[in-house]
């Protein structure tokens, strides 16, 4: 016999997924802020590649940016463990909508239009899927 899952109450499961994806964000704007630092000059040889992993490994932000992304990761599987995949699978929709804010806002790059009328139907989206 299976047993049956135990379910979170909805604002907690929310909130466990929200936390899952910030998580996850400020994971990856520290993984983008290291590796720019870093910067790739070129893979054409095995010495290039040595120093670019050479440069991950003592580089707190990407040391950083990877341990968040375990943490959220780990939330990620008590979500998955307690919730429907249908129900909590679509929130991560709402990691598109922070990674293009923070890019446009902190990391100062170019975000045109038609990427914020994007995020707005991402948004509808998520919202339609977490009603139904």
């Amino acid at each position: 016999m299976i047993e049956e899952k135990k379910k979170l109450s909805l604002m907690y499961s929310v909130l466990l997924i929200l936390f899952s994806i910030l998580i996850a964000v400020v994971g990856q704007v520290l993984l983008k802020i290291g590796i720019s630092k870093i910067g790739i000059n070129s893979f054409t040889n095995l010495s290039a590649l040595g120093g670019f992993f050479s440069g991950i490994i003592k580089s707190p932000l990407v040391l950083t940016g990877l341990f968040l992304y375990v943490v959220s990761a780990a939330i990620w599987m008590v979500v998955l463990a307690t919730v429907d995949l249908s129900f909590a699978y679509p929130f991560l929709g709402i990691t598109y909508i922070l990674i293009l804010t923070v890019s446009k806002f902190i990391l100062k790059e170019d975000v045109n239009p038609l990427r914020w009328i994007g995020s707005l139907i991402i948004i509808a989206g998520v919202v339609l899927v977490s009603k139904g």
